[in-house]
């Protein structure tokens, strides 16, 4: 009988390809990276110091503030069970201290004056520099220089200013000559105003400069549009170049908002912020700072002029927000 040789079986193509895939899936990937090691030490480097910086100046304080407003420590000593006062200092602020609704009145007059006068006018500013004008840098640069000073030093310039005999307001007006000097500074029905006009004279420029980076952002076509369709210059500013600005808009409150808000140098260096200058941030430093050193209760003011501020950082962000979105 014969015998038959057994014959070699092919395997299938289906064997085949599993056994491969097991054996790519058994070999190690490689990762590829874009950074090397260089590189993300100066990533980590750029990331990291700014945000410790922002955690030890900005939310360490910011908390800390919020922990001593619920004390009475004094600012000497250590801080102890004993010196927790829960939300007294709270209710002294609101009932008893004052102080405080004068500088909040003084706050919303400068944020008032600061909206309806000052920015108005630095856009009416811009729209007029924003016309093809000989010697149109130089009056931009003109309107800019106060935004370069510091407060400290316009509230000296200023200071000059409102000078009763050697000022050159009175001067110019012809009070001196009269004897009859306004005492702009030192009275407290008025003194207000004038640094608000001081103020607005540093706030007027930057309005400015933001409405021109709006004004040139404007498409051309849209005024062109405009004029064919029978509308002046007034009218196409107000119903199409006005409404396409809204993310300037935005910002332009925001800031006249938190200026408002942070007004300090000006009033402080015309009278430390009274006589009729109380503001909110000069009420934190005169009663952290003070003989008394009512640490706990500045807090407590600061607290209150922060949540305050909240508002209009939550206003711009949720409009940010929302244009990001799809």
């Amino acid at each position: 009988m014969a015998r038959t040789t057994p014959t070699s079986v092919a395997p299938a193509p289906a064997a085949e390809a599993a056994g491969a895939g097991a054996l790519v899936s058994r070999r190690p990937r490689r990762r590829y990276s874009l950074l090397n090691r260089h590189d993300k030490l100066i990533l980590a480097l750029m990331v990291g110091v700014p945000l410790a910086l922002d955690l030890l100046l900005i939310w360490g304080p910011t908390l800390a503030s919020i922990g001593l407003s619920l004390t009475d420590w004094s600012g000497f000593g250590a801080i102890t069970s004993e010196n927790f006062v829960g939300l007294k200092n709270y209710q002294n602020l609101f009932t008893s201290y004052i102080f405080f609704r004068p500088a909040l009145a003084h706050n919303l007059i400068w944020l008032a004056f600061l909206t309806f006068i000052s920015t108005p006018f630095g856009m009416f500013l811009a729209v007029l520099l924003d016309r093809e004008m000989r010697g149109t840098r130089i009056y931009q640069s003109i309107f800019f220089l106060p935004v370069v000073l510091a407060l400290v030093v316009v509230g000296f310039i200023w200071e000059l200013q409102y000078a009763p005999s050697e000022g050159f307001i009175n001067n110019f007006l012809g009070l001196t000559a009269n004897h009859r000097i306004i005492d702009w500074l030192g009275n407290p029905r008025i003194n207000l105003f004038a640094a608000l006009v001081a103020a607005s004279w540093r706030h007027v420029g930057y309005i400015m400069v933001l409405y021109l980076a709006g004004l040139k952002s404007v498409d051309p076509s849209l005024r062109e549009a405009a004029a064919i369709d029978g509308a002046n210059q007034r009218q196409a500013f107000l119903h199409v170049v006005f409404p396409v600005m809204a993310p300037i808009n935005v910002i332009i409150v925001v800031v006249t908002i938190i200026e408002s808000l942070r007004a300090f140098d000006i009033a402080y260096i015309i009278n430390r912020g009274k006589n009729g200058l109380e503001l909110l941030s000069i009420l934190i430093t005169n009663n952290s700072i003070s003989e008394a050193s009512l640490v706990g209760f500045g807090s407590a003011i600061a607290v209150v002029l922060l949540v305050i501020s909240l508002g209009p950082i939550v206003l711009y962000l949720s409009r940010v927000m929302r244009d990001m979105s799809p």
